[in-house]
């Protein structure tokens, strides 16, 4: 079975490539799970922090815990810099109730960032 560090490793990849493809400019990537923001980027001349969670099926990926968004929102503001959360949710692939395991398949579900206003 993956580990929770594995997933979060995971989920940072996915949402590592998806910011890499949007054009977004890494200047710092923090892949410690609970060490926040995970990234903090540039687009279009404007700072970005990134907060990723990696979860597995049943939990939804888009829910985040609000008091721990709002502590990374209060940092970002010092630096002038817009805050989203990327969830990330994983499940096998055959069987989504199976738990998920390094030599087996499985499933992603990532909708994008979520800016936190």
């Amino acid at each position: 079975m993956l580990t929770e560090k594995e997933i979060h490793q995971l989920a940072m990849n996915v949402v590592g490539e998806a910011l890499e493809a949007d054009g977004f400019e890494f200047l710092a990537v923090n892949s410690k799970p609970k060490k926040d923001p995970q990234f903090v980027c540039l687009k279009d001349k404007k700072l970005h922090f990134i907060a990723v969670k990696g979860s597995c099926y049943p939990t939804n990926p888009k829910r985040y815990d609000k008091q721990w968004m709002d502590r990374i929102k209060t940092h970002a503001q010092k630096y002038e810099a817009k805050t989203y959360y990327a969830g990330v949710g994983f499940a096998h692939a055959k069987d989504y109730h199976l738990p998920l395991d390094k030599n087996a398949p499985y499933v992603i579900n990532y909708e994008g960032l979520q800016e936190i206003i």
